[in-house]
């Protein structure tokens, strides 16, 4: 067991305490699983906010206008304010680290913070970070291998989805350059601060991977740990269903908002948002399909390169692990 609540000191200059921890890694990676089971610490203080997006202004290129997300240093730093002094603060923004600022910049406000980042193998990320694209309405393109086509393209400004506020998310092989990702959080904190875990082994025993992730903060590792599986993959079943539910909810249409009116009165909000919920899961969204053999064994192949240098860098044999051996 580790445990310290010696309170890091705030940052040069500033008057409110600055993230003591941040969790990083690529969305579908285990980061929101991760990020409830820890905020249920007593020691650890986590905003209701999971994703400020604060240090990757580079890739937030226009926020919704009601996203709630800090636009100051103030703003930011005020989603910790309610932590108690003995806590370990943190935050869970997976794009910090494909950003290509983020790291140096949570350096100058945090020099002592710890860094979490999750890894997953590429085929089976990329297969379930585009369904939860395309639930999103981040992504158009429905079938993998033609969005994954269409990166040259969007990287011109063309083929980008009328809803994508982040036109960047959609070029997936981005997504996979673990290496150079990797190096630039060394390149700003020590190493000793820093934590790579891989989503495998959290898939398989949460509860050790949470203990690990305790002990490098420095809090109690030996309370009990619920063991979560938030933000699940699922599957768009059909979109023109999604459509009517979601235009049912917003009241988009004169149908649509008649029939919100009539549900406003005798429905609250709290209530009508999980009917929502409710319909979307069981209606909307079915369980993920298999990804497809010819397509996973075609990703490897294009990814086997990144996966040799990726356990060559954290000395660990991820090309058996991930099954990157005898693709040709």
């Amino acid at each position: 067991m580790t445990t310290s609540t010696e309170r890091p000191p705030a940052a040069p200059g500033l008057a409110r305490r600055a993230p003591d921890f941040f969790l990083v890694g690529h969305p579908k990676c285990g980061t929101t699983a991760l990020y409830e089971m820890l905020r249920r610490h007593p020691q650890v203080f986590m905003p209701d906010l999971k994703e400020p997006w604060f240090f990757a202004d580079d890739l937030l290129i226009r926020a919704p206008a009601d996203s709630g997300l800090p636009e100051t240093l103030e703003e930011y730093l005020s989603l910790f304010a309610a932590a108690r002094p003995e806590q370990r603060i943190g935050e869970a923004t997976p794009s910090y680290l494909r950003s290509r600022g983020a790291a140096a910049r949570i350096a100058e406000v945090s020099p002592q913070a710890r860094i979490v980042a999750i890894l997953r193998e590429p085929a089976s990320f990329l297969h379930s970070f585009h369904l939860q694209s395309v639930q999103a309405h981040v992504e158009s393109e429905k079938d993998l291998r033609r969005a994954l086509a269409l990166e040259p393209a969007r990287r011109g400004g063309d083929a980008i989805p009328r809803d994508c506020a982040r036109p960047e998310a959609l070029m997936y092989s981005d997504h996979v350059r673990y290496v150079e990702q990797l190096r630039r959080l060394h390149a700003a904190f020590p190493s000793e601060q820093v934590l790579v875990l891989i989503y495998d082994d959290f898939r398989a025993d949460n509860q050790a991977t949470v203990r690990r992730v305790l002990r490098f903060l420095g809090v109690d590792d030996t309370r009990h740990v619920d063991v979560l599986d938030a933000n699940p993959t699922v599957r768009l079943r059909s979109s023109r269903l999604e459509e009517l539910v979601r235009a049912l909810y917003r009241g988009d249409g004169t149908t649509a908002r008649a029939a919100k009116a009539a549900l406003t009165v005798v429905t609250p909000r709290r209530l009508r948002r999980d009917a929502l919920e409710a319909t979307q899961r069981h209606l909307v969204y079915g369980t993920p399909r298999p990804l497809d053999p010819a397509l996973a064994l075609e990703l490897r192949r294009r990814f086997r390169d990144e996966v040799v240098k990726l356990s060559e860098y954290l000395d660990r044999d991820l090309v058996t692990e991930w099954g990157y051996v005898d693709l040709d």
